[in-house]
């Protein structure tokens, strides 16, 4: 590197008070950069919600602040109008906005969208004002969206016209690529995990400090109650799979709750599982101290961060083999499922209760991905955009 670098981050993933765990793997990413010195501010153009006509998540919006400071960031939410069923309306008045706050703060070497769509579709702006422009895919941002026949073509044309992107699994890159028609043209930069946070440590001392009791196997599910997460299917797995004193626990919060409350019951479930909503990093970290394996049930996925915070600790993780899980895993035995069929989970569910992989080689499979080795490939990419701008 030349130096520290002024960077812009648009994007419209990030925590704020309302909901301070969606994004945090963003934040971390950039309150390391900022650690190294890199000047970073933030902006995420938030959907304008008037207050008699919006109610249920989407009145989230209001709570966020227009301005804050978060871990050392600033963070920036212009409003926009955003009309159901006008996705590609919204991503242009997503961007529009989003530039515009990027302009009024000042000078910047480089701008990252790191949440592809639609943050992509403010490369053509940010070319006309000849900034550098770096596109970074976490998952659905690129797979669902490419998949969408109005969509895919926006999304392509931005990552064309940025030039530079970046994707936290290889899957993610080559999916970048073949939307670019550009083989080859972008860099894996993964997240990042703290293995000092996220580490082994005494079971029976975590199950304590959680009101587990006894030791009979526990099996955590970590993530968003939602369709693509598939907690029905960790459920049923787990049903079919796991021994008869085993119990399930479900970290994180969406809209799959309430019918999962009602499978629960339905399937005399409800002294072995439980929902216990978000929570912090720290007494996440417990989580995957006191269970015996992680449960994965994803159709579709970027690069977990619960499997690297759960490898961290040294938690064996049986997932279905999708996007970067896939890269995560291959290495370990036992720990990816051969289909997301709930009897093929099931047999891998109870065989890897059975005989888990040892603690040294979870780790291993974790030991590249520090922090420190994700921003230096970051730095990287955004070097060679930024002195790809200054050639005449």
């Amino acid at each position: 590197m030349t130096g520290p670098l002024r960077i812009a981050v648009l994007t419209s993933l990030f925590p704020s008070p309302p909901r301070p765990r969606e994004g945090v793997f963003a934040q971390r990413r950039w309150e390391h950069m900022a650690a190294r010195g890199h000047g970073v501010r933030v902006v995420q153009p938030t959907p304008f919600a008037p207050p008699l006509l919006v109610r249920g998540p989407r009145a989230d919006a209001r709570a966020m602040p227009r301005e804050e400071l978060r871990g050392g960031l600033s963070v920036q939410r212009p409003r926009y109008l955003h009309l159901p069923g006008r996705a590609l309306g919204n991503a242009r008045r997503f961007a529009r906005v989003g530039v515009r706050a990027i302009e009024r703060g000042g000078a910047v070497d480089a701008v990252v969208c790191d949440y592809a769509w639609p943050a992509a579709v403010a490369a053509d702006a940010l070319a006309a004002q000849r900034v550098p422009c770096v596109i970074n895919g976490r998952g659905s941002d690129v797979l669902e969206v490419a998949g969408e026949a109005g969509l895919a073509a926006p999304l392509a044309a931005g990552l064309r016209t940025a030039g530079h992107w970046t994707a936290v699994s290889q899957d993610l890159v080559d999916a970048m690529d073949r939307l670019a028609n550009t083989p080859g043209r972008g860099v894996l930069v993964p997240n990042g995990v703290d293995t000092a946070a996220f580490s082994p440590g005494s079971r029976s001392d975590a199950r304590r400090a959680l009101g587990v009791e006894g030791d009979a196997p526990l099996v955590l599910v970590v993530g968003h109650l939602i369709a693509r997460k598939d907690p029905l299917l960790a459920l049923e797995a787990f049903r079919r799979g796991a021994p008869d004193d085993a119990r399930i626990v479900f970290v994180g919060r969406g809209p799959l709750e309430d019918e999962l409350v009602t499978a629960i019951a339905r399937h005399g479930l409800a002294t072995r599982a439980r929902l216990v909503g978000e929570a912090e990093p720290a007494t996440l970290a417990d989580w995957y101290r006191a269970a015996d394996a992680l449960l994965l049930t994803s159709s579709r996925e970027g690069r977990p961060n619960v499997v690297l915070e759960a490898l961290s600790c040294g938690l064996p993780v049986l997932a279905t083999p999708a996007g970067g899980t896939g890269e995560l895993l291959e290495t370990l035995p036992a720990c990816l499922a051969p289909s997301r069929g709930a009897d093929d989970l099931a047999l891998a569910l109870r065989r890897l209760l059975a005989s888990p992989p040892p603690t040294a080689a979870l780790r291993r499979a974790i030991e590249g991905l520090t922090w420190d080795a994700a921003c230096d490939r970051l730095e990287a990419c955004l070097e060679a955009a930024v002195q790809g701008a200054r050639r005449p």
